[in-house]
C-alpha cells in the first residue's frame, strides 16, 4: 500500500532535520569578513561551547573580538590551506569569493567532510537555518534553501508567539517523566495525556 506521507515528502522538502551537539565536533569556518561573522555568530549562538577553527586572508575585528569571548574559537589569518581539513568535521566556507568557495569546497568533499557554502544551496551538504530559542526549546526552520528572508520572518513569528514560561513547563515536564514508571510505552502515553491539554483547541460555543 503507498505511504502518502513518503511520497508527499519527496515532492517538497526532503532534508532530513538534525540537532549537532557541536561541542563534540570540530568545526573549520573559511573566511573572517561579513559572511564569515554571520556564520560564526550563528554557530556560537546556538553552541557556545563549540570547538571552532577559523580561517581568512583577513579577519574582521567583529571576528576577533567576538572569539575573544568564545569557548573554543581558534583564530588564523592568513589563505586558507589543505592541511586545515584535518581532523574537521563540518566546514562552513565564507570567503566572499564564489571561484574560491568551490574550490575549498572539492577539498573538502574529497576528504568526506560535510559542507556548507555561504549562499549557495546546489553547493551544500547542509544548511544553517533560522533558529526560535526559547530556553532548552529550539525549533528549527527550513525553506530548503528558497527563502531565507521568510525563515527568518517565521523566526520571528515564533520567537514572539512562544510564551517564556513553557520552559517551566518543559521542566516539570521533565521531572514529571524522571518520576514515572513503567517501560517506554507507558511513558509516551502518560506524558501524551499530560500534554494534550497544550495543543487541545477550545470547543465552538454550540459544543459546550
Amino acid at each position: 500500500m503507498k505511504n502518502d506521507c513518503l511520497y508527499a515528502a519527496a515532492d517538497g522538502n526532503t532534508l532530513f532535520p538534525v540537532f549537532l551537539k557541536l561541542e563534540q565536533l570540530q568545526t573549520l569556518i573559511v573566511g573572517g569578513g561579513t559572511v564569515g561573522l554571520e556564520k560564526l555568530t550563528a554557530v556560537l549562538q546556538n553552541a557556545p561551547r563549540a570547538a571552532v577553527t577559523l580561517v581568512g586572508t583577513t579577519i574582521c575585528p567583529d571576528i576577533r573580538n567576538l572569539a575573544a569571548e568564545a569557548y573554543a574559537v581558534e583564530l588564523f589569518e592568513r589563505p586558507f590551506l589543505s592541511c586545515d581539513l584535518y581532523g574537521k568535521d563540518l566546514v562552513i566556507i565564507a570567503t566572499e569569493n564564489a571561484e574560491q568557495n568551490a574550490a575549498i569546497r572539492e577539498a573538502a568533499k574529497a576528504r568526506k567532510i560535510l559542507v556548507n557554502v555561504a549562499d549557495t544551496p546546489a553547493l551544500c551538504d547542509f544548511y544553517l537555518g533560522s533558529v526560535v530559542r526559547k530556553g532548552n526549546l529550539k525549533i528549527a526552520i527550513s525553506t530548503n534553501g528558497k527563502s531565507p528572508t521568510l525563515a527568518k520572518r517565521l523566526r520571528e513569528l515564533f520567537t514572539e508567539a512562544i510564551p517564556c514560561e513553557l520552559e517551566e513547563v518543559m521542566q516539570n515536564l521533565g521531572r514529571i517523566r524522571d518520576g514515572l514508571k513503567g517501560d517506554f510505552a507507558h511513558k509516551v502515553k502518560e506524558l501524551n495525556r499530560i500534554t494534550a491539554g497544550l495543543v487541545k483547541k477550545s470547543s465552538p460555543p454550540g459544543e459546550r
